[in-house]
Order: structure tokens, then C-alpha cells, then sequence
């Protein structure tokens, strides 16, 4: 979702195409490098969670607990909620008569229930709108390549460009950046659904982290080589405005329909693979047992509920930038904290059967270095959004120190 929407925040502060390309790889090199941390801790660790359960294994069941509440609240259910915010304004965007905010409940009732109900039905519909998504995404870079625009751009590093990548605004933009990528990381929450985990998870973490950069890269070129920056800066429906510019108003309107049916793909992921943590999280502590339940199919359909319940009252009250630099700064501080666990799991010995983290520990300290500064300079330009991302991790430790001692 964020590829789709976030290069017109991105554009406030940065004004070069080379910065802005910079800005995408690097969010790649930084997803790349956790990729290869979370490869090995969910090998040693597989079972689904992700962050919940290397947390309270490798540090404390509390801060795991903190993690897993992060992930439950905001971290899934608010991208399903920032995506389905988008879809609904492309389709507005194209059929005024229809609502944005109905749009994005329906899409989100309809995909719940795919999900709640059938493990297999739901890996299904899955698979299929992310080969349909890579499809036509291949085909946009393809045909915006083959575009001929009606305005200048270059590639080329501007004189203010090495100005630009150390400024706070690139950094603050790294953050929007992070959160397209924040998918990098979710196959580690199915570990315990996966047929191999221990072969299997990291080459999902490593391989779909690699072909989703190239995309991401791509994509954003294609976006500032169609269409001229004013035209896209501060504009949510980014891939509306390529498009119109690239095949014209009326096909462009058709890809903007199609954009909008990509988007079922990054909800359908995310309420596929963030109950499990909500599920595993109910099996730890009794006060929350209920949304352990599963059905017949073995699929937790009371923490999917949970989840989309959680996604609707976002989708009614929140505003899409305020709760883009929340959810990803609140993600930031527990993948940072997950990286960092690797260096435990390390000195504990923990076996990993076979797989290992490239470069170790440079790789990690690339993540950590990256990520923390990023983390730094969001608390520093949006401190708002940063204290309701704190306050919300404190709730988290608050509840669960609460059902330790309902539980005692």
C-alpha cells in the first residue's frame, strides 16, 4: 500500500528523483538486513508470532507480550485499514458516487470472512491476488518505461542532493518508506503454518524482501519519470496520476480500477497473518484465552475478528497520515529490539540447524544503525504520533502485567 501512496508525503521534503530512488533502496537494504536476522531467529524459533515469540523467548515474555500488543492493535489491523483507506479512495477517485469509507468496511467484512473460516480457501485467494498484483505491477514499470513524458526529468544527482539525504525531512520519509516495506517480516508470523519452516521461511523472508525492492525501485522511477513532481506531490492516489499520465485519462481510470483491486492483496496478507500473533498471545495468557479459539479448519477465526474489529473503528476515526507515522514508528521499536535479539540467541547458543545470518554481525548493526537513527528523528520531528505509539506500547506492558496476576 505505501508504494502506492506515500511518495506524495515523501515529495514535501525531498525534490530530486536520484534522492527519492535512494530513499527506496535504502528502505530495501534496511528490510534486507532484518530479512536475514529473522531468517535465523525463526528457524531456531519456529513457531508462529513472529516478534511476539523471539521476544518473549530471547528477552522476556513481557516485552514479547508488548510486541505481540503493538502488532495486534496497530501493526496489522492499521495498514488493513490504510490499505482499504486507499482502495477506497482510487475507486472515489474514479466513481464519485461511491463512499470511501463504506468501500474500505465492505472490503474489509468480505475479507474476514475468506479468512476466518478456511486456512486452504484463504492461502488460495491469497496466492492468486499476489500473482495477479506482481503481474500488472511488471506490466505498469513496463509500459511507464516505454512512455514517452511530457516534461523533463533526470536521474542524475542534483548539486543539493547530498544536502537532501541528510536532511531530517529524508529521514522522516524513511519512516514512510519502512512501512511499505514492514511486509518483509510477515512470513516469520505463519512459521508454525509453513511446511518446512526451517527451509522455507528464509528463503520467503530473503527472496520476497529482494523481488519486492527491485518492484518498489522500479515503480517509484516510473512514478517521477511519467508524471511531473507538482502533479504528485502531497496526492494519495499516486499510481491514479502515473497512470492518467502514461496511458491516458480513460485507460489510466481502467489502471486505477486495477490498482484498487491490487490493494485486496496487502489486506487480504496482512488479516491472514496477523491473527496468528493475537492467537499465540491467547494461548500464553489465560485472561485472553478466548482469542485463541480456532474452528474445525484450525484457523483462529476469533483473532481475525478481533483484528478487523480493531481495523474498523481506524477506518472510522483516524486520518491516513497521522496513523502511517504512528503504526511505523510503534513497529520500529520492536523489529529494532528483534534484531537486536539475534546477538542473545547468539551468545545463548541457541541451535539454528544450518542457517545462519549473512554477515553477521554487520548486517544486523547495518538494521540497528539504520533503524535507530530513523526512530531518533521521528520522535524528534512527530512527536505527537510518537508519544501515542509509546503510550500505546505502555498499555500493552500495563494489560499484561494485569492478566499475570488475574492469572496467579
Amino acid at each position: 500500500t505505501g508504494v502506492f501512496t506515500s511518495l506524495g508525503f515523501q515529495l514535501f521534503d525531498i525534490h530530486s528523483v536520484f534522492s527519492i530512488l535512494v530513499l527506496w533502496l535504502l528502505g530495501g537494504i534496511i528490510s534486507f538486513c532484518g530479512a536475514l536476522v529473522y531468517g535465523e531467529l525463526g528457524v531456531a524459533i519456529p513457531r508462529s508470532g513472529g516478534e511476539y515469540v523471539y521476544l518473549s523467548k530471547l528477552i522476556h515474555p513481557s516485552i514479547g507480550f508488548m510486541s505481540g500488543w503493538v502488532s495486534s492493535t496497530v501493526g496489522f489491523a492499521a495498514p488493513v485499514a490504510l490499505a482499504s483507506m486507499a482502495l477506497g479512495t482510487y475507486v472515489h477517485k474514479i466513481i464519485p458516487e461511491i463512499n470511501i469509507t463504506a468501500c474500505a468496511l465492505t472490503v474489509v467484512a468480505i475479507i474476514t470472512v475468506v479468512h476466518s473460516t478456511n486456512l486452504k480457501f484463504g492461502s488460495s485467494v491469497q496466492k492468486v491476488l499476489t500473482i495477479l498484483k506482481v503481474l500488472v505491477i511488471l506490466c505498469f514499470i513496463v509500459a511507464g518505461f516505454i512512455h514517452t513524458p511530457g516534461h523533463e526529468t533526470t536521474i542524475a544527482p542534483q548539486p543539493d542532493t547530498m544536502k537532501e539525504i541528510f536532511s531530517a525531512g529524508f529521514w522522516l520519509s524513511l519512516m514512510y518508506v519502512s512501512y511499505a516495506y514492514s511486509g518483509w517480516n510477515a512470513a516469520s508470523y505463519l512459521a508454525g503454518d509453513m511446511e518446512n519452516p526451517k527451509k522455507n521461511l528464509p528463503k520467503a523472508l530473503l527472496l520476497g524482501t529482494l523481488i519486492v525492492t527491485i518492484i518498489y525501485v522500479l515503480l517509484n522511477f516510473v512514478f517521477l519519470y511519467s508524471a511531473p513532481m507538482s502533479e504528485l506531490t502531497g496526492v494519495l492516489e499516486i499510481g491514479h496520476v502515473s497512470a492518467a499520465h502514461i496511458f491516458g485519462e480513460t485507460i489510466g481510470k481502467m489502471m486505477s480500477i486495477i490498482i484498487a483491486f491490487l490493494l485486496l492483496s496487502s489486506i487480504s496478507a496482512m488479516i491472514m497473518a496477523g491473527p496468528r500473533i493475537i492467537k499465540s498471545m491467547g494461548e500464553d495468557l489465560p485472561m485472553l484465552s478466548v482469542l485463541a479459539k480456532t474452528n474445525k479448519h484450525h484457523v483462529p477465526y476469533m483473532a481475525v475478528i478481533t483484528q478487523s474489529f480493531i481495523t474498523v473503528l481506524l477506518i472510522v476515526t483516524a486520518q491516513f497520515e497521522s496513523v502511517l507515522t504512528f503504526v511505523g514508528f510503534s513497529l520500529s521499536i520492536f523489529t529494532f529490539m528483534t534484531v537486536s535479539s539475534i546477538f542473545i540467541l547468539r551468545y545463548r547458543k541457541i541451535e539454528t540447524s544450518g542457517y545462519k545470518t549473512w554477515g553477521y554481525p554487520v548486517t544486523p548493526i547495518i538494521f540497528l544503525a539504520l533503524n535507530g537513527y530513523t526512530i531518533y528523528k521521528v520522535l524528534e520531528m512527530k512527536p505527537t504520533e510518537s508519544l501515542l505509539g509509546l503510550l500505546n506500547v505502555a498499555i500493552g506492558g500495563l494489560i499484561y502485567f494485569i492478566g499475570k496476576k488475574v492469572s496467579e
